[in-house]
């Protein structure tokens, strides 16, 4: 029989790998001193991170700092994700990142992207009025869809659209009128300097200290200070009302909440089609949207709910969801260790996210990523498991070592396969295996004499499994 123990131990497994990036018997044990609950308000509510902190990740890879290059400030977010002791807060904003999408070719500068991520660990977790507010002055937004070209006399809609369609209601939930009337509350907001900085910032001048970043500013001569009609309000709006009017609505709370659900619970449809397919729950989609308001709009006040509720605990929802290709990456260069300390040798690791799919800070469109099935196919898979063969089977790695080291001194040398591989899969955070999976992980270990190379192909051949690839 299945020790009570153990089963809570899986249940924050499950917790773990949806609220960050997974977590070895050890870890979990840490988190197992405390109730579900307390642990689920310690990731919403994070403390002061212990985090290893930018001036080591300059003195080690100074391309990383986050001012000189979008690859550089990419690097510097990994090495966040898989060091942090706030994994929910990385989480988030990777979450944002992919909703927010905002990318290298058009913003060219890598100090403004790396200042728009840490804006999302700032404040992923707030008010969305709050987040969105920040997202509207934020110079890499203004940048990426054009708002500094969002004049009084000439509006520019890219960002009114976007900030409807993608950002925040949906397809089906507003008019054309409504985008333009939008867009006229935003005229005035764009980045100092504009033309200036529109140029200098395509220069490498500035190295060491990296190319200057854009700056918000609040033109009131070229604000549209006309009575405008939004959604059915009318007033001298300008972009705070905006914001306020669209957080208020019904729709809104609709849209985050399913956006939640279809990251931490189970993959949905592309958003394009949530106008015309429904929610795969609808009940749990009212709960959150009920969440939204009676937190007052609080992202964190929405998490606790849905990692509290039966639907999320379910061993139903265990590996429905197929891992990004940087929330992939990141769990198992976690587990691995293969950096102690930041440097330049990541920057191999980096590429290969980018081949897996998803090259952070480089969306492929303002949609950015299709996820859940989307990320795999031929190629993403190969790449994937070749990833995960290559640091899971190296030996070096301090987490390897380690792990192996730890399964060996559970077992004896009269353990069987079966008992091998279920030490394997326990150390490496309970995690469950299907019985054709399983079957073929037994199979290679029952081919292989020598015990620690015996569980060294066992912890590699589980990353290449159905399983290993979901959360």
């Amino acid at each position: 029989m299945e020790k009570i123990e153990d089963k809570e131990l899986e249940l924050l497994s499950h917790l773990i790998r949806r609220a960050g990036f997974g977590a070895t018997r050890r870890e979990l044990e840490d988190y197992g001193k405390y109730s579900y609950e307390e642990v689920v308000e310690t990731l919403v509510s994070p403390k002061e991170t212990n985090w290893m902190g930018d001036y080591l990740v300059r003195r080690f890879d100074g391309e990383a700092s986050g001012m000189i290059n979008a690859p550089g400030s990419a690097r510097r977010w990994i090495y966040r994700m898989m060091s942090s002791d706030t994994p929910l807060k990385e989480k988030m904003t990777l979450f944002w990142h992919g909703i927010f999408a905002t990318g290298v070719p058009k913003v060219i500068n890598g100090r403004v992207l790396s200042d728009q991520i840490e804006m999302f660990r700032d404040h992923g977790l707030g008010r969305f009025d709050d987040l969105l507010l920040r997202l509207a002055k934020d110079p890499a937004m203004i940048v990426w869809l054009d708002n500094q070209e969002n004049h009084k006399n000439s509006i520019n809609e890219n960002w009114g659209r976007e900030l409807l369609e993608l950002f925040s209601m949906g397809v089906g939930n507003y008019s054309e009128d409504d985008i333009k009337e939008c867009a006229k509350a935003f005229t005035g907001w764009t980045i100092g300097n504009t033309e200036y900085m529109m140029v200098r910032s395509k220069r490498d001048s500035d190295w060491p200290y990296g190319r200057i970043a854009y700056h918000f500013k609040y033109l009131p001569d070229d604000h549209d200070d006309q009575t405008k009609e939004f959604l059915g309000h009318q007033g001298n709006f300008n972009g705070e009302d905006i914001i306020k009017v669209i957080c208020n609505r019904e729709t809104t709370a609709k849209f985050i909440a399913r956006h939640l659900y279809h990251f931490f619970v189970a993959d949905e449809v592309p958003v394009p089609s949530w106008n015309e397919v429904p929610p795969r729950d609808e009940q749990a989609i009212d709960e959150l949207v009920k969440a939204y308001f009676d937190t007052d709009h609080n992202i964190a006040g929405m998490l606790s709910y849905l990692f509290n509720s039966d639907y999320f605990k379910s061993k139903n929802a265990r590996y429905k969801k197929v891992k990004g290709p940087a929330e992939f990456a990141v769990g198992l260069l976690k587990l691995s260790r293969e950096f102690e300390i930041p440097d330049r040798d990541m920057i191999p690791r980096y590429r290969q996210i980018g081949w897996m799919g998803q090259e952070l800070n480089n969306p492929p469109s303002v949609e950015g990523w299709h996820e859940g099935q989307e990320w795999v196919n031929t190629g993403s898979l190969i790449e994937r498991i070749n990833f995960a063969s290559e640091l899971l089977g190296n030996q070096d790695n301090t987490g390897i070592k380690e792990l192996i080291d730890t399964v060996e001194e559970v077992l004896d040398e009269n353990s069987t396969p079966e008992e091998i591989v279920d030490e394997c899969l326990t150390q490496m955070g309970f995690l469950r295996l299907s019985e054709n999976s399983k079957t073929a992980v037994t199979d290679f270990a029952n081919g292989v004499e020598e015990d620690r190379e015996k569980i060294s192909g066992v912890i590699r051949l589980i990353g290449s499994t159905q399983e290993f690839q979901m959360s």
